[in-house]
């Protein structure tokens, strides 16, 4: 039973014992997972984490991939080049003594991507819940919105697990509100789609990541820190910004290079967990069962541009009124 004493996220999973948390759009998705994996464990839950990975998986050891499409990357990975959020992420979870494989899949169509959901839930002996995490809300798009920001990877995910039946709880939690903006992705409709869900109900409310918290202040800030000197070259400005936002930071906030030509708008929405159910958010988009054929990521973007060109309009964006 839902109530106000929970976040019906955390109700969702009381009874899951074994969670798997995927980050849904590449990068440094799975970054944003962490904080609910840190108190998934803390409430006697077995946690692992994956991440769909923009790196050069195909140029790792045979023995790095537990089959095809799967690789366990841990703190000894070796790949050229500093970005390998995955094995970063390893690289500070052994700082904490916490269990330090993360999983990583190519970037790869939906057929290929459900298959290594598959085959990584049997390597784990199985879950009771897969949890897809998005930094940014762009995973909330149904499709004919002005902007969908960068969907590829996020419905490629989001079409893997909606296909996994099997898995009894299957839910999506995104955090960044706002830091889409810069990839066209307009916020009044974020919020029009989730009021759409939540008549459905499918909506399982938001909740804050508080700089006070343990997962907050003291280990999320400080994976994100990690991640910033590890990876000089292409520091993540969605976790950058929502780090921003748990220390109270606010407005445009300087944090790296990257953002130099852009204004920023740091604020405490950023901090917040927007979670939905994974079927009922699948159920709403409207181009996701034409990507079920799709073996390569290009194809993913080639079906969702041509979907795009058969819409008869699409929902222009919304002024904030507050």
């Amino acid at each position: 039973m839902i109530t106000l004493g929970e976040p019906a996220f955390f109700t969702r999973l009381r009874d899951a014992q074994r969670v798997l948390i995927a980050g849904a759009g590449g990068g440094f998705d799975v970054y944003a997972g962490l904080p609910l994996a840190i108190a998934l464990r803390s409430a006697g839950k077995e946690v692992h984490l994956a991440n769909l990975s923009f790196a050069n998986l195909y140029g790792l050891d045979l023995d790095t991939w537990v089959d095809e499409d799967v690789a366990a990357i841990g703190p000894d990975t070796p790949l050229r080049g500093d970005y390998f959020p995955e094995r970063t992420l390893a690289q500070w979870l052994v700082t904490q003594d916490l269990p330090s494989t993360v999983y990583a899949f190519p970037s790869i169509g939906v057929r290929p991507l459900r298959a290594a959901y598959r085959t990584l839930i049997t390597h784990l002996g199985g879950v009771d819940a897969v949890v897809l995490v998005d930094g940014g809300t762009d995973i909330l798009m149904r499709g004919d919105e002005h902007g969908l920001g960068t969907p590829e990877e996020d419905m490629a995910s989001l079409a893997a697990v909606n296909g996994l039946e099997e898995v009894p709880h299957r839910l999506v939690a995104c955090l960044g509100f706002g830091v889409d903006a810069y990839h066209g992705v307009n916020h009044s409709l974020v919020l029009e789609n989730l009021a759409a869900l939540d008549r459905d109900g499918a909506y399982l409310g938001a909740f804050s990541l508080l700089g006070a918290a343990r997962e907050g202040a003291l280990l999320y800030l400080d994976a994100v820190a990690h991640a910033q000197r590890h990876t000089m070259s292409h520091p993540s400005i969605v976790n950058g910004s929502v780090a921003a936002a748990v220390r109270g930071d606010f407005g445009d906030v300087r944090f790296t290079e990257r953002t130099k030509n852009s204004e920023l708008f740091i604020n405490p929405l950023m901090a917040l967990y927007f979670c939905v159910d994974l079927p009922g958010l699948a159920r709403r988009n409207l181009y996701l069962d034409l990507l079920e054929r799709t073996s390569l990521m290009r194809q993913v973007s080639s079906v969702i541009e041509e979907f795009r060109t058969t819409l008869p309009r699409q929902r222009p964006p919304r002024a904030f009124p507050h």
